[in-house]
């Protein structure tokens, strides 16, 4: 199977402009590519898997791809699927963050000499000057069809600041950059992002000639993916100093039945033969998908030993629900009052909870148990000794901790 036709088989494409060329570059390793990624946090999580594991998927088959950091569109926020406006980063948190970016990528990516290129937009759109882009770049676009785009409308009932209103031309502008500088031919992008994505393409055609070859691609479910990124314990990172490997084995553990497989054609590198075969997959049999969806995403960014670990923890715990193989987090003594810390506040400290209302609620809806005993009384203090030699406390039937005195 050909990767353009692997990619419709793993259900990865939504539209695209030609899909009769596109085809064909893709197949025979003649694209140029490129998909953006704002910084806005100093590592990548879960909802940029579908975007990381296509630039991977495409470069084995003869691509280029090209990573845009957008630190320029950064400091302006993309209005898509959002209604309110993004806080303001200073340059030197976005180029911590592209930076953490850069070495999180390198375990999908090859950025050696002649393979993929990472480029930061604020390296261009810094330098513009507004006269210029107002009469070279802003003549090419149409205010009424920008209002009908959908990343718009969603946002104009609580209000548009001028400066979002200005995203879909930022980036329209990046691919007309990479085009002309890099030889970009193809762009690819979720399916919120198509308004912004046609933008470039037009903006292409108009400034170079209704020949220049400029394509554009949406993924499928790629908006789904994003909020694949948050969870009711929060954010699922790739930083497994941000999200423990073992928890992030959990996370994929735990996707819906109606998911699991979806997931495994989507972000997995297992073949679409073997894929096919588990359609008809029910009841236990789902479990088994399950583990195999979190074994393969933890091998591919925490590396085969750590999915190991994982895999062997969690079925230990599952089975006998012991103390010996559960992730250990260390109590500092400075955070004890009087030689005892609340449960709540153990719970959130061990990321069991984001929050202590949360907490709260887990508690007295009897879904946290402390060393096999149900506790429903948020006042329960955990003393000093009993941290000493440690306690495994239990919030619903998948998530443990050990903590220990440090």
């Amino acid at each position: 199977m050909k990767i353009y036709e692997e990619l419709v088989a793993r259900g990865l494409i939504a539209q695209v402009t030609n899909e009769e060329e596109i085809r064909t570059m893709i197949n025979e390793g003649k694209a140029t590519f490129y998909i953006g990624f704002d910084p806005t946090a100093d590592s990548l999580h879960v909802g940029h898997f579908m975007a990381l594991c296509l630039m991977k998927r495409l470069q084995m088959a003869g691509n280029k791809p090209v990573v845009l950091i957008g630190g320029g569109t950064a400091m302006v926020g993309d209005p898509s699927g959002r209604t309110d406006m993004r806080q303001m980063m200073t340059t030197e948190t976005i180029q911590h963050n592209v930076d953490c970016f850069r070495k999180q990528m390198e375990r999908f990516i090859d950025f050696g000499e002649g393979k993929a290129i990472l480029v930061n937009n604020a390296d261009w759109l810094l330098d513009l000057n507004y006269v210029d882009v107002l009469r070279d770049v802003g003549a090419c676009f149409s205010v009424n069809r920008m209002l009908s785009a959908e990343c718009y409308k969603q946002r104009m009932e609580k209000g548009l600041s001028f400066l979002e209103f200005n995203y879909m031309i930022m980036q329209s502008y990046d691919f007309y950059h990479l085009f002309k500088e890099y030889g970009c031919n193809m762009q690819f992008g979720g399916d919120d992002q198509w308004s912004n994505m046609l933008g470039g393409t037009e903006l292409i055609r108009r400034k170079l000639g209704k020949d220049a070859h400029a394509m554009t691609i949406t993924l499928l479910l790629n908006s789904e993916g994003k909020k694949m990124g948050k969870t009711a314990s929060g954010a699922v990172w790739l930083d497994p100093n941000k999200t423990a490997p073992y928890d992030f084995y959990q996370y994929w553990r735990n996707v819906a039945d109606a998911d699991v497989l979806k997931c495994i054609r989507m972000l997995t590198f297992l073949p679409v033969e073997e894929i096919d075969k588990m359609d008809c997959w029910e009841g236990a049999q789902l479990n088994t998908a399950k583990e195999i969806l979190a074994y393969e995403l933890t091998k591919l960014v925490h590396g085969e030993e750590e999915a190991e670990k994982a895999q062997a923890m969690a079925r230990s715990l599952f089975v006998s629900g012991g103390a010996e193989n559960a992730p250990t987090v260390e109590v500092d003594e400075a955070s004890l009052v009087d030689g005892a810390i609340d449960l709540n506040s153990l719970l959130v400290l061990g990321k069991m909870v984001p929050s202590k209302s949360e907490g709260r609620r887990a508690i007295e809806q009897g879904g946290v148990s402390v060393d096999g005993e149900k506790v429903t009384d948020v006042r329960t203090l955990i003393t000093k000794e009993q941290l000493e030699t440690g306690i495994l406390v239990k919030r619903g039937k998948k998530s443990f901790n050990k903590f220990l005195l440090k």
